[in-house]
């Protein structure tokens, strides 16, 4: 048995700040009051102990309240994308069948559901008492969520008490926390990035400065400020960070501790930007499979092992299938409490592990000391010729160049090769395919160098900003067919 996390970080530091929003701020002792307040008109609304409730809605101090009112309820949550189309989202809930789906009013008509209630609705029931209690079973699912999607149909992962505690436990082992700690969020909550900060809060008594969504400008002025000591990213929200700083010519406080950068391999370019502006940026690697990190760059390696993901965190294993020696590719095995009992749905029966580990899916290899490089997801493999091309490599190189702000890869078709490698870019001037190929000799092998290049105002993305690259090959055979 585990604390019931809300109900012991009350009882240790009720006046400690958990939340600012927009204006407004909450200690743990408001917080947990709202928080029971909420579970009352849940209990009143027709919800019961046990019930598995999904929850349709932005970032904000309602849904971080709402879900810790579902596990007083001692109810399991599933985290719906709002980004969704109504398809998906139809999928999702006939998939996970909730008792009820929680919606913010906005996204009431997206629900086909008979069994639907909204914040609103919520607010206009009378509150009752409810019985919290002082210690959770290690194995209760506690969140339900559903994989990104990257690689096709999307999986509900079961995340457990066991699970969500022992990620935070082995990243504050890694990252050490001080008292006045504050994690910037812009992830979305609906995501394993977001939610897990809102775990980490309640666990390491910390408080958590929510933004609804990405506003660059205020974000950077809390990063300059010295208002935020930690904040999780992804490449493209990174690369942002760094344009502004850059343009203004500013450099993150000395009070800033730790920026996570994570959602697959960071372009090295964007590491060497970060140092310059004295940003503390940690690569890590995770996933939904293992609620959050699963290996992490420590503060005192993120020079030295520029590019790598860290050792394994203190609570966790990791293997390479197949590999008989340091620096030998293959897919990353996971083992440890914070890897998911399994799935639900369609998809229950099949096993999250085989002899105790996890299967990833993803590319990469172990050094001479152990440090993790994550090379790429194997489903976007490129073959050419028989040579093995990871996109993550090449996107690597070409953002290196000064013009372009994004980059993604992937293989089409060819006759003669089998495939070959494509470059979608986001970038500031016109540019030819030879002029990037010219850029790219002595960068990178002839067959990694890519052979047609699209130019496009963005490139799909899920909501936690992952490059999609399935969607990249559907382009090269419908929107930008030649």
């Amino acid at each position: 048995m585990y604390p019931n996390w809300l109900v012991q970080r009350v009882k240790m530091t009720p006046n400690r700040k958990a939340l600012t929003f927009e204006h407004k701020s909450w200690t743990f002792q408001q917080l947990y009051d709202e928080v029971t307040d909420t579970a009352g008109s849940m209990e009143t609304a027709g919800i019961k102990y046990g019930d598995r409730i999904a929850i349709l809605s932005p970032s904000n101090p309602q849904l971080i309240v709402g879900i810790h009112a579902c596990w007083q309820l001692r109810c399991e949550v599933v985290l719906l994308n709002e980004r969704l189309s109504p398809d998906e989202l139809a999928y999702q809930i006939q998939d996970s069948k909730p008792d009820l789906v929680l919606v913010d009013e906005k996204y009431r008509g997206r629900i086909a559901n008979e069994k639907v209630l909204s914040w609103k609705d919520l607010s206009q029931q009378s509150t009752s008492p409810i019985e919290c209690e002082e210690e959770w079973p290690l194995n209760r699912t506690m969140s339900i969520m559903y994989t990104s999607g990257t690689t096709g149909h999307p999986k509900g992962v079961r995340q457990t008490v066991e699970n969500h505690t022992t990620n935070a436990t082995s990243s504050a082992f890694n990252m050490g926390i001080q008292p006045n700690d504050t994690w910037l969020c812009t992830m979305p909550i609906f995501h394993i990035s977001g939610l897990s900060i809102i775990i980490r809060s309640v666990l390491y008594g910390m408080e958590i400065k929510l933004y609804a969504k990405f506003e660059l400008d205020s974000i950077v002025e809390d990063l300059i400020s010295g208002r935020v000591t930690r904040m999780s990213v992804v490449s493209v929200t990174l690369e942002r960070i760094l344009r502004e700083l850059e343009k203004r010519d500013e450099k993150v406080s000395p009070q800033f501790q730790t920026m996570l950068a994570g959602g697959g391999p960071v372009p090295s370019n964007y590491l060497e930007r970060a140092i310059a502006r004295n940003i503390p940026i940690l690569q890590t690697y995770g996933m939904t499979e293992t609620s959050s990190q699963t290996a992490t760059l420590s503060p005192e390696d993120a020079v030295r092992k520029l590019g790598s993901s860290g050792k394994p965190l203190f609570l966790s294993f990791i293997r390479i299938d197949g590999a008989t020696k340091p620096n030998e590719e293959g897919e990353i095995c996971i083992r440890g409490g914070h890897v998911t009992p399994g799935y639900i749905g369609q998809h229950e029966k099949k096993p999250s592990q085989k002899n105790g580990w996890l299967y990833t899916g993803d590319i990469g290899y172990l050094d001479d000391e152990g440090y993790l490089f994550v090379v790429d997801r194997r489903s976007d493999l490129i073959i050419s010729g028989g040579e093995n091309v990871y996109p993550a490599e090449v996107e690597n190189a070409i953002l290196q160049h000064p013009m372009i702000r994004e980059a993604g890869v992937c293989g089409l078709d060819d006759s003669e090769w089998g495939q070959v490698p494509v470059a979608f870019i986001v970038v500031d001037e016109e540019m030819s395919i030879a002029s990037l190929q010219d850029f790219l000799r002595g960068k990178l092998a002839s067959f990694k160098i890519p052979k047609s290049l699209r130019q496009v105002n963005e490139l799909p993305r899920n909501a936690s900003n992952k490059l999609l690259r399935r969607e990249l090959r559907e382009w090269l055979t419908s929107r930008y067919s030649e």
